[in-house]
């Protein structure tokens, strides 16, 4: 497993840490992805001696793109694509409702409006996204880098931009409301209004 806990903790974006009582046994975690449990095993691997503890609670997670959110909501982030958590990703996890499908994950209509504002009109369908931004309709190839829009976007509306070193930089498009952080390393996040 590649170390990742600071991206995915940071990308968790949530107050962290809790304390079990002195004296008291800590009761069992509950950190579920794709509906399944972590064990403590892979806990342990995640959040080594002196890093936060990822908070107890339910969350989805795209091994191909590395998108995350929390069960039955929208996408909160990016985090390193490839890790090996949870089940597979159940096409229900965050909601659906759209009828557009990526990754086998139907998105729910944020996502989806947050897609249009980089693609325009998108289908019902199925497609894949890897963690490059590539993006096409299952089987088939890549048609589209969304990584690409988005920086194209940036330039055409009119966007604040900051870059940070490393790589890292933030957008934001007061128009559209759309928002964009990276640390220049696969980690991101999107800001929806």
């Amino acid at each position: 497993m590649r170390p990742f806990v600071l991206p995915f903790l940071a990308g968790l974006g949530l107050a962290l840490g809790a304390v079990a009582l002195t004296g008291q046994a800590a009761a069992p975690r509950q950190v579920y992805i794709n509906r399944s449990r972590l064990s403590s095993a892979t806990l342990a691997q995640l959040e080594p001696a002196g890093a936060p503890r990822i908070p107890d609670g339910r969350y989805w997670y795209d091994a191909l793109s590395g998108a995350w959110g929390l069960e039955g909501g929208f996408t909160r982030g990016f985090v390193p694509a490839g890790l090996r958590l949870g089940g597979p990703l159940p096409a229900d996890i965050s909601g659906g409702g759209t009828g557009v499908f990526i990754n086998g994950r139907e998105l729910p209509p944020t996502d989806l409006a947050a897609l249009q504002q980089l693609t325009g009109p998108v289908a019902p369908g199925r497609y894949w996204l890897d963690a490059e931004g590539n993006a096409g309709p299952e089987g088939g190839p890549a048609l589209v880098n969304l990584r690409l829009l988005a920086s194209r976007l940036y330039q055409q509306n009119g966007g604040v931009g900051e870059a940070y070193g490393g790589g890292g930089g933030a957008y934001h498009n007061s128009r559209t409301g759309i928002g964009i952080i990276t640390d220049g390393q696969g980690g991101a996040g999107v800001f929806t209004p």
